[in-house]
């Protein structure tokens, strides 16, 4: 059988490593994620998940100062989760998410390796509109269906 198509694959190795943990960190909270889930603005969320409730949580993935200070498009993605958290590697700096334009008050905040991750602080739940959900969670599942087909017949590679 063909593999999936890897996550990250244009970004650095930790990305991936971030990733990983962080996947690791929401299984055992009952959340399923998917990577590189894009959203109807035409942004692109680092990671996604969904958990028995049908609350939707984004995590976003920082490797380096210089790619957080650059982003100016994360507050796109809170139209599009309950729940929204800032994922980095083990030894970053946090400082930068206490700043007022990082939103602490309502970004949560996780710092990972490629074996596991720890919440540092929990996001605030901000519950999303019913139509939203429901438009969301339908896209979710049918970017989720569309890939495991792929891993059937990597000749369906243009759904995903």
């Amino acid at each position: 059988m063909a593999s999936l198509p890897s996550c990250f694959q244009d970004a650095p190795l930790v990305a991936s490593d971030v990733a990983r943990g962080v996947a690791r960190l929401l299984w055992r909270q009952d959340l399923v994620a998917m990577c590189e889930v894009p959203l109807g603005n035409n942004r692109r969320a680092d990671l996604m998940a969904i958990d028995p409730k049908g609350l939707i949580t984004i995590i976003e993935i920082k490797c380096s100062r210089a790619d957080l200070r650059g982003d100016a498009k994360w507050p796109d993605y809170l139209d599009y989760c309950d729940r929204f958290c800032w994922a980095v590697p083990t030894g970053f700096a946090l400082e930068p998410f206490e700043e007022a334009h990082f939103r602490p008050d309502i970004c949560g905040l996780i710092v990972a390796d490629r074996y596991d991750a720890e919440v540092l602080r929990a996001p605030a739940h901000r519950p999303l509109a019913p139509a939203r959900r429901k438009t969301e969670t339908l896209r979710f599942a049918r970017r989720a269906a569309r890939r495991l087909l792929v891993g059937l017949d990597p000749g369906l590679s243009g759904l995903d």
